[in-house]
């Protein structure tokens, strides 16, 4: 198994309306730069949150459709695993959030990436790390509503 990337960023947003952006799925193609389309397949009934999702995604060299199972821990974690891919064999992670104070939450996400194009370790945690950041700073742009 691969070596699980985290990086971390304070979002000015409780919890749970930083979760309920991250819930929503199919609204990721609007402010994800390598999202193209998500479409939820399956909901739990008892939260309405997505189970499983279908993406597709257009990331520079990694162009690919995949799957993805969840599982949601109330506003607090939400994991997922992949369950079917092409190009990308292993796309597990999460997103923990703690609130700071009454006005901000500290965001973790842990991500674990694996494609089956040949890349050597070092390029493959540069890879990871740049998308983790990249998404923390896209979170926040759209959670806090900030306009660059």
């Amino acid at each position: 198994m691969a070596a699980q990337t985290t990086s971390s960023i304070v979002v000015a947003a409780t919890p749970a309306a930083i979760m309920a952006v991250i819930a929503d799925l199919e609204a990721y193609p609007e402010w994800t730069a390598s999202v193209r389309e998500v479409e939820v397949l399956t909901v739990y009934e008892d939260t309405g949150r997505p189970g499983e999702a279908k993406f597709v995604l257009d990331a520079g060299p990694i162009k690919d459709r995949y799957t993805l199972s969840y599982e949601w821990d109330g506003d607090d974690e939400v994991r997922w695993t992949l369950v079917e891919g092409g190009l990308i064999r292993e796309l597990d992670g999460s997103y923990a959030l703690a609130a700071v104070d009454d006005a901000s939450t500290e965001v973790t996400y842990q991500l674990t990436v694996d494609v089956s194009i040949p890349m050597l370790g070092l390029m493959k945690r540069k890879a990871e790390k740049v998308i983790i950041d990249t998404a923390l700073k896209e979170l926040k742009k759209r959670v806090e509503g900030v306009n660059e």
